[in-house]
């Protein structure tokens, strides 16, 4: 059985799903090859406050299972698939293939697309379980179980801090931004004295402000320097990400390049932990009800933290495509031609109603809850496990420590990120 969490009326009302909001682009003809298809819709990136479940991918959602779209940036039109069983089936399929998308061009969110060899976001199997066995064993529940007590000692200094400062603090500026950038430096193995020009350029790699100049910048300066790192721990036996992938390059397991594409994806990851506990923590304050189901029973957050990842909009859009090597016939009929680009919604996913009744309602003791927060398939996130080590103790250390935690601010005066493909607040004035 479960519970259901009725939206106070301080939270965001769910605003009713049409499809006016969609526009049809007239000039894009069908692919050859392509099936019958509907109108290419265009999807552009909206700045959009607070937990708002994207309108237009509401839209879509409504519209079908399977439309297609046009993303601002790159050429032509991609199929987006939202529908559970579809969006496990692209993900977890052969026939689709990430590595196709790096010798072409698709509509795509990002203003610049530069894949590099090596990542693990662009390979196909059997690359892709090569790249990834160098860096494996940094990313095991026995690491991470490891890691805890370091992680927890990180933790508490930031938040020793707060409480002897004393209300009002920003919680983002605090404690969510600078945590998981010290927990994932010290996996990585990052200086503590290039942390910040690290942490600059991968904040400046995820937004969608300053254009491809400010981009291709922030790029060449990370992977210059990671390239240089993988070349400096060619001999060291640490048990860091970059020792790990030094040590592979020496041995002949990976080249360098493949490296360097590697460990990129994973340096970046520690922004998305900021953005989605700031979302986790925005909805706790500003959801009473919610509030005192974490505060009453503590033994019995983690599932509530896995609803609250199915829940939460967490990114603009849509993440990276997919082409067809063959055609493919998704469930309501639709078929995919060979060379069609295809994207997936994990947000929209999360939020089919013939998996999770009541979808757009957060219910704390959901169950089952097969979220795809953390993706599916063979690109299942690398580093999922230690992105859950790192939100569940910022939001038991946070609940535990600051009694009475409560925004300083109206929610409506919380200032969000903008232009950003990981949706999150900037800023979280709390008091306590």
């Amino acid at each position: 059985m479960t519970t259901d969490i009725t939206t106070p009326a301080t939270a965001e009302p769910v605003k009713p799903v049409t499809t006016e909001i969609l526009a049809p682009v007239t000039a894009e003809p069908a692919a050859p090859g392509c099936g019958a298809a509907g109108p290419v819709r265009d999807w552009p990136a909206l700045d959009l406050e607070g937990t708002e479940f994207d309108p237009v991918l509401a839209a879509l959602m409504a519209e079908g299972p399977v439309t297609r779209i046009r993303l601002p940036f790159g050429e032509g039109w991609a199929w987006l698939a939202t529908r559970y069983e579809d969006v496990r089936l692209v993900t977890n399929d052969a026939r689709f293939s990430r590595d196709e998308v790096t010798r072409r061009q698709v509509t795509r969110l990002a203003p610049h697309f530069q894949p590099r060899p090596g990542s693990l976001a662009w390979a196909d199997q059997p690359d892709h379980n090569r790249l990834r066995k160098p860096v494996a064993g940094a990313f095991t529940m026995g690491a991470m179980k490891r890691l805890r007590p370091r992680a927890q000692e990180i933790l508490d200094r930031l938040v020793d801090g707060v409480v002897r400062d004393g209300p009002p603090a920003d919680l983002i500026g605090r404690v969510l931004e600078p945590f998981p950038i010290i927990v994932v430096s010290e996996v990585m193995g990052v200086p503590e004295s290039d942390r910040e020009r690290v942490h600059a350029w991968t904040r400046q790699i995820i937004s969608t402000s300053g254009g491809v100049e400010a981009a291709d910048t922030a790029k060449r300066g990370l992977y210059g320097w990671i390239t240089e790192t993988v070349r400096a721990r060619a001999d060291c036996t640490g048990d860091d990400v970059y020792s790990l992938l030094g040590g592979a390059v020496a041995r002949g397991e990976i080249g360098e390049e493949e490296a360097v594409g590697l460990a990129g994806p994973l340096q970046i990851g520690g922004e998305a932990v900021t953005h989605n506990c700031g979302q986790m923590l925005y909805l706790l304050l500003t959801r009473p009800e919610l509030m005192a189901w974490m505060r009453d029973r503590p033994v019995e957050r983690v599932p509530v933290l896995d609803e609250l990842l199915r829940w939460i909009p967490h990114r603009s859009t849509v993440g990276l495509a997919r082409i067809a090597l063959e055609d493919v016939e998704l469930g309501d009929g639709t078929r995919i031609a060979a060379g069609d680009p295809v994207y997936v919604s994990y947000l929209a996913a999360n939020r089919d109603p013939a998996v999770f009744p009541d979808p757009d309602r957060i219910v704390p003791d959901r169950d089952p809850n097969p979220h795809l927060a953390f993706g599916n398939g063979p690109h299942y996130c690398t580093g999922a496990v230690l992105a859950r080590l790192q939100t569940e103790l910022l939001v038991d250390t946070l609940l535990d420590r600051l009694p009475g935690l409560r925004l300083a601010v109206p929610a409506e005066e919380v200032e969000w990120r903008r232009k950003t493909m990981v949706r999150g607040p900037l800023t979280l004035p709390v008091t306590w």
